[in-house]
């Protein structure tokens, strides 16, 4: 690893002074574009563009500045006045640039016209838009549609990935796996599992009306640092946040709003979490199995603490799931969860002592071996007092990727039965195919064994977001096509198949103005709200 990017230790609070240096560095370093600064002025505004960072809302009334230090950075980033051009290329051998690191090949800056991979000068060379169309369309035809996968990353909008699916299907193929197939698809079959659906049931409204939050495994300080605001208020207004992570992140320790002038000039910082409890990782289940745990024995002491009439008109097995908590012995729930009984009965009178609460969870817990489970805990503590389904109260998993959701929503799913294909065949004339496509690991596991023989790429930067990648990536070369619709080179451009191509693309905050005038998208965040997003 180079020196400058180890990590550097911070002793500040999240946001402040800190978040605004922090911009100011990446601006420098990007050399933006004329305006770039400016542009930021309309990022997450009603008649702005949505953010390209995370997945987190925007406001029913916005800041001033809407934006956050990533997704400044992102933006700046996005608008960059380096350019990575024909020339560039015509310069480095793709075998010379795999040499370089990560980073240093996005900070070539933003490509500008279509190149296609040449074998004998081992370059990538100009193609014409209309021969690139062309030659991927002949190498189309000439592969069976099953060996052809359609990757999306959660940076498109609704429009564009409503038509890369639509045409996927009219090619014949489900294969179409995306970036939440490595985060959030824990949470597509878990959440699905125990409420019906696969997103949160929470609105911004709700996070202004809850008494208390139960915060597991997400840094909104490094994630999603827009949600510290309305966390901020939270606890100002008296909302006791109890926060399950076996690090102790920053951002839900202590925030100084880079928009709070009081706070920016005396550095007074507002405390986050009313109680920290670090679990061991992996702990989250047993830990909530805890809190459960006291809830039952003051349901027990006192009464009135469950729900009961929720618990009979609305939830199964409640019976079997109270027996399994009764059943759990204190020395075995500390033992798997890392943390001692008092701390879980703390965290559990807070609970008890709360009308509205809401779970709030990320990768933390995603990314566990049982985190279907994990999720499934979260939601059985919210059910023993009904806190789904009303104000101030429900389960709301924090996403990734701008519009990873919004992709499913419309339909980039290698499940048919998430999409309603008789409506495909009514509106587009065609019968789209039934069978179950490829997840993001199967086609990995089907360029490993020489099944997978094209790869579309919309976004991303897959060989590098994936495990196992000493293995996967020598066998990228095997691929007859590889197609990339990009704004930067990345590491899995230098992985081209026999025939390669990439195509350049505007971004989010960019003008796209055609013959009928600016184009408008729809970006869908992690409460489920679709909003409309026009470049500048």
């Amino acid at each position: 690893m180079n020196k400058t990017a180890e990590p550097k230790h911070y002793d500040h609070a999240t946001g402040g002074w800190g978040s605004l240096d922090g911009i100011a560095k990446v601006e420098i370093a990007s050399k933006a574009a004329p305006g770039a600064l400016l542009t930021l002025a309309e990022q997450n505004k009603p008649e702005g563009y949505m953010c390209s960072s995370c997945a987190w809302a925007k406001p029913p009334s916005p800041h001033v500045a809407e934006f956050c230090e990533n997704g400044a950075k992102a933006t700046i980033w996005d608008l960059t006045s380096k350019r990575c051009t024909p020339e560039f290329f015509a310069e480095h051998t793709v075998s010379e640039l795999t040499a370089r690191e990560d980073h240093e090949l996005e900070k070539v800056g933003r490509l500008t016209e279509p190149m296609r991979y040449d074998a004998a000068s081992d370059r990538y060379v100009p193609v014409g838009w209309d021969e690139a169309f062309a030659a991927i369309g002949a190498a189309l035809q000439r592969l069976e549609p099953d060996s052809v996968t359609f990757y999306a990353s959660g940076k498109a909008a609704l429009e564009p990935s409503y038509l890369y699916a639509l045409f996927a299907r009219m090619y014949g193929t489900n294969n179409l796996p995306d970036s939440s197939n490595m985060c959030h698809e824990t949470t597509s079959v878990g959440l699905k599992k125990v409420i019906g659906s696969p997103v949160g049931t929470c609105t911004f409204d709700d996070l202004q009306h809850c008494d208390a939050i139960f915060y597991l495994g997400q840094n909104p300080g490094t994630n999603s640092p827009r949600i510290l605001h309305p966390l901020k208020d939270a606890v100002e207004r008296g909302c006791k946040i109890v926060v399950f992570n076996p690090l102790r992140e920053k951002g839900l320790i202590e925030f100084v709003d880079p928009q709070n002038p009081w706070q920016m000039t005396f550095g007074k910082s507002t405390k986050i979490a009313h109680q920290y409890l670090q679990i061991r990782p992996g702990g989250d289940i047993a830990a909530l199995m805890g809190v459960c745990k006291r809830v039952l024995e003051l349901e027990a002491q006192k009464g009135d603490v469950l729900d009961h009439t929720f618990l009979a008109d609305h939830c199964h097995d409640h019976a079997a799931f109270i027996a399994k908590v009764h059943a759990t012995n204190w020395a075995e729930i500390e033992h798997h969860s890392g943390v001692t009984r008092r701390e879980l009965e703390q965290a559990g009178d807070t609970y008890a002592g709360a009308r509205s609460v809401i779970g709030i969870y990320g990768m933390g817990l995603t990314q566990q071996v049982h985190g279907s489970q994990a999720i499934g805990m979260v939601v059985n503590l919210l059910l023993l007092r009904g806190n789904i389904g009303r104000k101030g109260a429900g389960c709301q998993p924090i996403r990734g990727h701008s519009n990873v959701q919004g992709q499913r929503t419309v339909g980039i799913s290698e499940k048919p039965d998430l999409v309603p294909l008789d409506k495909l065949r009514e509106i587009f004339g065609f019968d789209p195919p039934t069978e179950k496509g490829h997840t993001t690991v199967e086609f990995l596991e089907a360029v490993l064994d020489g099944s997978a023989k094209g790869f579309l790429g919309l976004g991303g930067n897959l060989a590098r977001a994936v495990p196992d990648q000493s293995r996967v990536q020598p066998a990228w070369a095997n691929l007859e096509l590889t197609v990339h619709v990009a704004t930067r080179l990345n590491r899995t451009h230098l992985l081209p198949g026999k025939e390669a191509y990439l195509l350049p693309c505007l971004v989010r905050a960019e003008d796209d103005t055609q013959a009928s005038g600016p184009q408008t998208v729809t970006i869908e965040d992690s409460f489920s709200h679709i909003y409309g997003s026009i470049g500048r």
